[in-house]
């Protein structure tokens, strides 16, 4: 029962872990010459391929109608619903300063360098960082992040109302990856027409496309769709900055980056934010649970 309460967490840690991953990955792979249009095409591809057996075979018993309206709704991504929230409550507030709270750590970890925690002892980089990028680019590479971020908050507030029309999981997951990969096709195509950047052979480009494709947009879409439907997606949403920690953490166990302690005070600033959110949502279920209840001994 304990486990089973708090499997939503666990499955939100396990897809920031394999977020971690992805930009390792994605990293390396794009330092090696692949181009991140065709990265991304293979990335929904192979999501695709992987999840299309099981939403065929697991979901086969499942009535779930799928109209013309509702795939319309899947292909283009809309903005649906809002959080709800009580200022007047503890909860309320602490869901507000919660998310002021988080989205300045994320801004102080983006921007606020400062002094490396330890001197650095290694000369050798083997991966570019964003130390020395020209000031332009970066400005450039952040607002597209912020741009990112934003459109992904869009498609995390879609997935509850759309789930409800549709509760195949699967096969709604399944869907979206084929249309990501259709459109991310488009746009490579038009963009990138060297056929040369769309070879594929069996090197560390191929098992990065396999790891970003199978594990973090399959397996991550499909743990997330299920967590929206259980907690809803400002649940959700609220663990994307734990990504930022442990790819900070593994980029300097593994690319050896120096932490700096902008960072640092960034990253607790996120995940102090964070649990002011979830204990906002906690309490919030309590009292809606406590209302229920005396609505019902009201009524007998």
């Amino acid at each position: 029962m304990v486990l089973k309460r708090y499997q939503p967490y666990l499955a939100m840690l396990s897809i920031q872990l394999l977020y971690a991953g992805m930009a390792l990955f994605s990293k390396a792979s794009m330092s090696n010459g692949m181009n991140p249009y065709v990265f991304v095409v293979y990335r929904q591809a192979f999501a695709t391929l992987a999840l299309a057996p099981f939403a065929i075979f697991l979901e086969s018993n499942k009535t779930a109608s799928l109209s013309f309206t509702l795939l319309v709704k899947i292909f283009f991504i809309s903005l649906f619903g809002m959080e709800s929230i009580c200022y007047k409550q503890s909860h309320g507030i602490a869901k507000i300063i919660g998310s002021v709270v988080c989205v300045t750590g994320a801004v102080v970890y983006a921007f606020v360098n400062g002094p490396p925690l330890y001197p650095e002892s290694h000369k050798e980089v083997h991966y570019q960082t964003s130390i020395g990028t020209p000031k332009g680019e970066w400005i450039k590479g952040s607002i597209i992040m912020l741009s990112a971020n934003t459109m992904w908050s869009l498609y995390l507030i879609l997935q509850g109302p759309i789930m409800k029309q549709y509760p195949a999981k699967l096969r709604l997951t399944t869907l979206q990856c084929l249309f990501s990969c259709i459109q991310s096709a488009i746009w490579a195509i038009s963009v990138k027409r060297d056929i040369a950047a769309w070879k594929l052979g069996f090197n560390f480009n191929l098992l990065s496309v396999a790891y970003c494709g199978v594990l973090v947009t399959g397996l991550s879409y499909w743990l997330r769709a299920w967590v929206i439907e259980i907690k809803g997606p400002v649940f959700t949403a609220m663990f994307t900055p734990i990504a930022l920690i442990f790819t900070a953490l593994f980029s300097s166990i593994f690319w050896k980056e120096t932490p700096h302690l902008g960072s640092v005070c960034g990253a607790i600033l996120l995940v102090m934010g964070l649990y002011g959110v979830l204990w906002g949502k906690q309490k919030e279920a309590e009292c809606k649970k406590a209302s229920q209840c005396k609505g019902e001994i009201t009524s007998i």
